[in-house]
């Protein structure tokens, strides 16, 4: 099979074996032609319809609300991209990665916060499909919708990376023909000209319409070179880089669009009941059905990102304290399944006020993954120029050590460094206040995390002189061990 063929049934339907470890060049395969499906896919979703109306919901015209989403989607999209463009060239998931800057063990602190994101995301994704699911099913009970939606998230998340490319091909087409025809509707229904240009332009409001758009992108980085890993390690950067970023944007941007433009135009009739909101716009019965299935299937393509990702990440923190790289498929699935557990349990509490809670965790998400970005990327581009000792990546007495001290202040203060430029609902820093509510600090945590990190680690880093990768006879090893 050519890497441009398309999987035969039976491998698409075969448990993964690999997780952390290394995916030898005899398993690589695809082209980046499948990196723009899957987040197109992933993004054409509720959640991102959500997100974009949050812009409108807190203050911007519904024109500026567009455009600082579309110029935050795309300065998000372009560190997402850059970390999806480390995958080829490793082999390797993204978070493992993170012990080259932060030491074995180290990367144990970023990734904690990781699991939280990825619980956060799972639960709130959880909250809409479980509505969407119920409207199909016909039932009030909200616990049916997250019970069918964990489920469905369980087995696709199991059976892994091929399966996972599938949803998100399959996503795509999809969200298309269904949010083309929603934007039709929408047009159809409303006069939305009415409702574009009527509110004066606000700095504030137009930066956070631009954090909103930044934030959505930025949270993919610690996962998105998962997906990227088992493509050919001859595959240029170039083409990975701009499929990704392509395939996120546009999906993204066009999400959020649609949902400033719903926001704009509908109000309190959206914000009370998003799933409902969409179902009604769609029209007859059979149509809002079709509908509900669109938003079911967009959101199991990102969920079950989430829920393998969080499964890399908790394998990733247990094993630098354990020194293994692999387990069993009986203990695979059993993480998948605890995590989606948990994230049900979440969704299940935390589904009141969900606008609210939404805007408060995406910005504080940004909070914490901006330092994490502007050091891993930093490191790999600038500092280590792609060159990374894999083997040392699982030996806590080797290269990168265990813990590394100095990369672990500069995160920390790239993550202080953000606070007085706050503005949440909880804290808003006084920096802020000067600004007039701007919510800038995003921009403040990349810059500064990544200059003072720069020269950090120009000091104290040691790359290897080229690539080192795992010996054939270790690779054999591991493939013993599956």
């Amino acid at each position: 099979m050519t890497e441009h063929e398309p999987a035969p049934t039976s491998q698409t339907l075969a448990i993964e074996t690999r997780t952390i470890d290394v995916v030898p060049d005899a398993e690589r395969h695809g082209s980046p032609r499948s990196q723009f499906t899957l987040w197109f896919g992933a993004n054409m979703q509720i959640t991102a319809i959500v997100d974009g109306a949050l812009a409108v919901v807190f203050g911007a015209d519904a024109l500026w609300a567009v455009v600082g989403l579309l110029l935050g989607n795309i300065a998000g999209g372009v560190v997402m991209a850059l970390h999806a463009a480390q995958g080829p060239r490793m082999g390797l998931p993204q978070m493992i990665s993170s012990r080259a800057q932060f030491g074995v063990r180290g990367a144990a602190i970023p990734l904690v916060l990781v699991i939280l994101m990825y619980l956060g995301f799972a639960a709130t994704g959880t909250v809409l499909t479980g509505q969407a699911i119920n409207k199909i099913i016909g039932t009030d009970i909200p616990a049916v919708g997250i019970i069918i939606f964990g489920t469905l998230t369980a087995i696709v998340a199991i059976f892994g990376y091929r399966l996972i490319h599938v949803v998100g091909r399959i996503a795509t087409v999809a969200g298309v023909v269904g949010f083309t025809y929603l934007a039709i509707r929408l047009f159809t229904e409303y006069d939305i000209s009415a409702h574009i240009g009527v509110v004066p332009f606000s700095a504030p409001t137009f930066l956070f319409a631009i954090a909103l758009g930044a934030g959505w992108q930025l949270t993919f980085g610690p996962y998105v070179a998962d997906y990227s890993r088992y493509l050919p390690r001859k595959t240029q950067e170039g083409t990975t880089f701009w499929s990704t970023f392509a395939g996120s944007v546009i999906g993204s941007q066009w999400s959020m669009t649609l949902g400033a433009l719903v926001a704009a135009v509908a109000g309190d009739a959206f914000l009370g009941n998003q799933v409902g909101f969409i179902g009604d716009l769609a029209g007859p019965a059979l149509v809002a059905i079709a509908l509900y299935l669109v938003i079911v299937c967009g959101k199991l393509a990102v969920n079950v990102l989430n829920a393998y990702g969080g499964f890399m990440s908790v394998l990733t923190t247990v094993t630098a304290f354990k020194g293994r790289t692999q387990i069993s498929q009986v203990s695979r699935a059993l993480y998948i399944i605890g995590f989606i557990l948990i994230s049900m349990l979440i969704a299940l509490l935390a589904s009141a006020e969900f606008l609210t809670n939404f805007r408060n965790f995406v910005l504080l998400l940004l909070m914490v993954f901006i330092p994490w970005s502007a050091i891993n990327l930093v490191d790999y581009y600038l500092v280590s120029k792609e060159r990374i000792d894999i083997p040392a990546l699982y030996d806590p007495n080797g290269r990168y050590g265990a813990w590394n001290v100095p990369a672990l202040l500069v995160y920390a203060g790239g993550v202080l460094v953000q606070i007085p430029f706050l503005a949440q609902t909880l804290y808003t820093g006084p920096i802020t206040h000067l600004l007039g509510g701007a919510d800038i600090s995003w921009i403040v945590g990349l810059v500064v995390t990544a200059v003072v990190y720069y020269f950090v680690a120009k000091r104290t880093s040691c790359p290897p002189d080229q690539m080192i990768y795992p010996a054939e006879s270790h690779m054999n090893d591991l493939n013993a061990n599956n």
